[in-house]
């Protein structure tokens, strides 16, 4: 093909090359738009969870939606409680505490008291022990465990060490076991405003909704991008006549 004084003659090997590259740009872009609107839902239903707090009775967590404000009756085992490793706040190292929460009816629920700062020294955990007082009402978020994004993040607990036990994203099963007695599928993020907690910023985890969407018309930019290139370098100047 003749365009003025140059030929676009693409060669198949950049051709396909450029045809990879756009794929995958556009796939990436795609994947990080639908990843938007999934952190938009999330941040939509963690909001309406604070519209009203309802009351666990004999329901499993599993049973309530994600992020719903619940009620629930027990006590704090503070003999045994659990640090999560590699858990940050505005850049800071430290720890998240779980800490059982035996219901009435005997059921366990780990209760997330929120992030304590990182005391300089690995051997030396911090003390996050309190008067449990007996029977209370506590109130919080139903939310998942912290999932590792590699498996070699991942630290469980281990069993008859010393409490408070340190571990790095585990599992239910993992806490179960340490504890010795089943816990309830999901944790409760403890409301901001009780007693006995540290730092509680609680949000959906992930980037906000609009990181993502700027990310996704960076990849469809590359994308733009490398089809520009692949034709301008395709275009080769006709030789001069004598």
């Amino acid at each position: 093909m003749r365009l003025g004084r140059r030929t676009f003659a693409p060669s198949w090997i950049a051709t396909a090359l450029m045809l990879a590259l756009c794929v995958g740009f556009v796939s990436l872009g795609r994947w990080q738009w639908q990843r938007g609107h999934l952190r938009q839902t999330q941040m939509e239903e963690f909001a309406r969870g604070t519209d009203r707090v309802l009351p666990l009775g004999s329901r499993g967590l599993d049973e309530i939606p994600r992020f719903q404000r619940i009620s629930a009756m027990g006590h704090f085992d503070t003999q045994r409680q659990f640090l999560l490793d590699n858990r940050s706040h505005e850049g800071q190292a430290g720890y998240e505490v779980l800490t059982p929460l035996e219901l009435l009816d005997g059921r366990t629920v780990l209760v997330n008291r929120g992030w304590i700062p990182f005391t300089g020294y690995r051997d030396r955990l911090p003390n996050v022990a309190f008067d449990a007082g007996g029977v209370r009402e506590v109130v919080g978020r139903v939310d998942e465990l912290p999932v590792a994004g590699l498996a070699s993040g991942r630290a469980p607990p281990v069993a008859n060490a010393v409490w408070p036990q340190l571990t790095s994203f585990p599992n239910t099963a993992e806490l179960s076991s340490a504890l010795g007695r089943k816990i309830e599928p999901r944790i409760l993020l403890l409301e901001p405003r009780a007693p006995n907690g540290y730092v509680r910023s609680w949000q959906p985890p992930g980037l906000t909704p609009l990181r993502h969407w700027s990310y996704a018309f960076q990849w469809w930019s590359f994308a733009v991008g490398t089809l520009v290139i692949w034709f301008v370098l395709s275009l080769r100047k006709e030789p001069e006549s004598a």
